[in-house]
This record gives C-alpha cells, structure tokens and sequence, in this order.
C-alpha cells in the first residue's frame, strides 16, 4: 500500500507539472485554444448550408462531432507528445530517472490529458454558442458521458502507442504522430458517415475506436438512445482499452529500451 500510495502520488505530481506547464505558456495555449474554438464553428456552421427542415440536425452532426473529437483528439495528442514536451523542456532525464514507474508516469500524462481536454472541449462548446442555436429535442446525457468515459482508455492506449514515434525516430517522430491523428479523423466518421468513404479505406473504420465513440454519442445525444441500450458497447468500447493500454504501454517500454541502448532517448537534434 505504501508503494501504491508513492506511486499515486508520482503519477499526481506529473499532471501538476503539465497544468504549470499550461500556465508558463499560457499565450501559446490561447492561440491554440482560438484555433480549435474558430475551426469547430466553421464546421458547425457548414449545417447552416443545409435545407431548412434538415439544418438543425445537420448543425448537431457537425457540432457534435467537432466536440467529441476536440475531447479524443487532445488526449491523444497529450499522450503521444509526452517524450517531445520533456525534450522540449531539457526534463527527460530527470522525468525518467524519477523513482517513479513508467506506468505511473504514463498515467499521470493520462489523466492531466483528460482533464485537460475537458476544458478546453467547453470553451470551444461555448464559442458555438456565440454563433449558433443549439437544438436538443430529446438528449440521453448520461448515455453521453458514459461514452465518453468508455472512450478514454482506448485514446490513452492509441496515444501510448503513438508516443512511442519520438523515441524511435527525434527528427520525424512528432510529425508521425499527427499523420496517426489524421488518418484517425479521416475514417472515423467525424464530420459525415464512414459510408461515404471509399471501400478500400472504409475498413480501417472498424478499426478505430473514435468512429463507436461518434456513433454511440450520436445515438445518445441526438436520437436520445436511453442508457439501458448504450451500456453494451459502451462496456466493448472500454474493453478495447482494457487491451491498447497495456499493448502501448509495453511498446513504450520496448522503445525506450531501444532508444538508450542506441544513446538517441535525449537527442534534441
């Protein structure tokens, strides 16, 4: 328990290092906070171009799926970017020669990246607002937040697998991590249905836990699908966590392995 309980404590202190870290750049994360808040209601307000009997749900669509995907898409970044920040800020050697398993570490990045994605996913919900009307007939919000929280492990395990990229290569890694993020959005559904893709990429769909995370929230928020009926994959959704999280945590562990045998794990350049 006392092992437990230094552990917890370890994995505390590195999402207060990363919430300092917030406020010491504060200016660089209101840029980014605008850039996300200006990119959501341009999406949004695409439903406005729809015929008038379809463009209330049509603005929902989009709205929706530019919220859900502010939330994944920050806990996947914040994850994946772990090794870079700590390059970035000379504390890679200090961060991974803590008394502190990496596991915990790892999980403090987690839980910081969750936290995190939730505030910045309401202000960009209020910036809609400024611009738009939002109509819910009939919304399921606890299915919602249940979704939503199935949802947090497997974006934690797919950003465990992405932070991986910087060990193995300084020069191209970070880069790789937002071609991941791209092809993610690309066929998850985020702004229109997986039907539209074309069937050689249409597969990779299936593949991706943000396209049940977009269906299912839609389902609750939208068609008001009571909780009663979102429990099941809901609780498949999480389980697809319960494998990606040890699966990228093991990778991880491989990588950087492989990164201080080669003399590359603090490479800058």
């Amino acid at each position: 328990m006392a092992q437990l309980g230094r552990e917890w404590q370890g994995a505390w202190a590195v999402a207060r290092r990363n919430w300092d870290l917030v406020r010491r750049y504060l200016g660089w994360e209101v840029a980014f906070l605008l850039y996300n808040a200006i990119s959501a209601v341009t999406i949004a307000l695409i439903g406005e171009t729809a015929p008038a009997a379809q463009r209330a749900q049509e603005v929902m669509y989009l709205t929706l799926g530019a919220l859900v995907w502010n939330f994944l898409s920050i806990i996947f970044q914040e994850v994946a970017s772990a090794v870079t920040w700590e390059r970035w800020e000379g504390t890679i050697e200090v961060s991974f020669m803590a008394p502190l398993r990496r596991a915990s570490y790892l999980l403090g990045t987690a839980g910081y990246a969750v936290g995190y994605g939730l505030v910045r996913t309401v202000a960009v919900l209020g910036a809609i607002r400024l611009f738009l009307p939002l109509h819910l007939p009939h919304p399921d919000w606890a299915g919602a937040v249940l979704v939503l929280v199935a949802s947090v492990l497997p974006f934690v395990g797919m950003g465990l697998l992405g932070a991986v990229l910087p060990i193995l290569s300084t020069e191209r890694g970070t880069q790789a991590t937002q071609v991941i993020q791209g092809v993610i959005l690309l066929v998850s559904g985020v702004y229109y249905p997986v039907t539209v893709l074309p069937g050689w990429v249409r597969w990779l769909s299936a593949l991706s836990p943000a396209t049940y995370t977009l269906s299912l929230s839609r389902a609750a928020v939208l068609q008001g699908v009571p909780l009663a009926e979102l429990w099941r994959p809901c609780l498949a959704l999480a389980a697809s966590g319960l494998m990606l999280v040890p699966l990228g945590l093991w990778v991880f562990h491989r990588g950087e392995h492989w990164a201080m045998r080669r003399g590359t794990l603090k490479r800058s350049g």
